[in-house]
């Protein structure tokens, strides 16, 4: 596969040598040396062993071109939390869609665009930062998204802008998609004073698609910078989601994180923060929903490479059937971090004796004042709360429900759009079989 990869790209960097700007190429170019050097991992790497891609790096997947489908907005209006007037970049099989994209009044400061009209028009912004915030080094994934990159959402925020309403990257997979690869490439930057909130959604129309989305996103969070990050994988249950979300925060800034994933034969999401100066805040959360023969990997990193700086951390995970779930949850404190104060949680709820769940949390600490816990369980529930409900008047089936449902809205409710969280609600009852 690596072979028809190299072919590919080879041949579409010919094609559009004489369209992009001169510091674009040698970036692709040497994303690709890098991956040609390393090919994909397999399961004697560490950081792979629990996740399997073998249906990813042993595919024939073909380039995905767009999607000739005739969607109207009311296609899409089931994943637009009921506000189709938010600034909303729609990609449609791998593929910036003009048509079906709003971007309404913005203010002075502001720009949002697909990756390829900014490159022709803003190649400042992105000469500072496409590719200079996720290293090609940390995975072959990003180093081929790298290489292929093409298409994505940009969104600048300039300094002191309180942007009101959210800006959605909306990236929707079609019948058409059957078969392909796609590698989105966001870039974020919310310069210094700005606050914002982005929302990322990887979503389907065809619940038993076969594909491969392979995104990326940077994100830089300049000084005094506030943001709010919502990523939404609910992809088709035969397809694979591989992605990795950087972040770099710079001294008094703020990112909030929440991340759901409940789609996919097999996903896995990196998430990254880098805490680059003092006075930072990092608050992560997550929520993995898995069924079937479902695999859910998540792994996150966060480096405190400067003192007096705090990060909280809570992902859950709902397993049934024969599905499994992976958390690794990295905290790294270097020496001269002094007065960290983080904290991990991984808990997960087996609804299944066939459920599983590999959960790793870790502390790799290089200081001596610091504040740092983590934890992780595995359980069923319990059945003191059980019999608790039942003697309320709850049959079994629906009192299982709500205190399942009562497990997820902790995470679900730390959501800080109110759309956004309601929309997430639902989709948690929904597949919990309601209530």
């Amino acid at each position: 596969m690596t072979e028809a990869i190299v072919q590919e790209f080879e041949a579409r960097s010919g094609a559009a040598t004489t369209e992009a700007p001169e510091w674009l190429e040698p970036i692709r170019r040497a994303a690709m040396e890098q991956f040609t050097r390393t090919g994909f991992p397999s399961a004697r790497d560490e950081e792979w062993r629990f996740t399997p891609i073998a249906p990813v790096t042993q595919g024939t997947w073909r380039p995905a071109t767009g999607s000739g489908a005739a969607l109207s907005p009311r296609d899409l209006a089931p994943f637009l939390f009921g506000h189709a007037e938010w600034t909303t970049l729609v990609f449609l099989d791998g593929v910036y869609s003009d048509t079906l994209s709003f971007a309404g009044p913005m203010p002075a400061g502001v720009r949002v665009m697909g990756l390829a009209d900014a490159i022709r028009a803003d190649g400042a912004l992105l000469g500072r930062h496409l590719g200079r915030h996720a290293s090609i080094e940390g995975s072959p994934f990003t180093a081929l998204n790298a290489a292929m990159m093409r298409e994505g959402g940009v969104v600048h925020v300039g300094a002191g802008v309180d942007l009101a309403e959210p800006v959605h990257l909306l990236f929707v997979s079609t019948a058409q998609a059957a078969g392909t690869a796609a590698h989105p490439r966001n870039l974020i930057v919310i310069e210094r004073g700005a606050r914002a909130s982005i929302v990322e959604s990887y979503v389907t129309l065809v619940p038993d698609g076969s594909y491969w989305t392979n995104p990326v996103t940077e994100v830089a969070v300049a000084a005094g910078a506030w943001v709010e990050h919502t990523r939404i994988q609910r992809e088709s249950e035969r397809a694979y989601h591989v992605g990795l979300t950087h972040v770099d925060q710079q001294r008094d800034s703020h990112y909030r994180s929440f991340s759901l994933a409940m789609g996919a034969a097999m996903s896995r999401h990196n998430l990254h923060v880098r805490l680059n100066d003092e006075n930072i805040e990092t608050l992560m959360y997550g929520l993995y929903l898995t069924r079937g023969d479902q695999v859910a990997d998540t792994h996150t990193a966060i480096y405190h490479d400067q003192p007096n700086c705090r990060s909280w951390e809570v992902y859950k995970g709902i397993l049934d059937g024969r599905s499994r779930g992976v958390f690794n949850g990295k905290v790294l404190v270097k020496p001269e971090a002094q007065k960290t104060d983080a904290k991990q949680t991984n808990r997960n709820l087996l609804l299944s004796d066939l459920a599983r769940v590999d959960t790793k949390p870790q502390l790799e600490i290089f200081a001596d004042d610091v504040k740092c816990t983590h934890g992780a369980t595995v359980g069923r529930l319990d059945d003191v709360a059980r019999f608790y409900a039942r003697s309320r008047g709850l049959p079994r089936a629906a009192a299982d429900r709500l205190l399942t449902y009562a497990f997820a809205a902790e995470v679900v409710d730390e959501v800080a759009l109110l759309p956004v969280r309601q929309e997430l609600d639902r989709l948690v009852l929904e597949r919990l079989g309601g209530l």
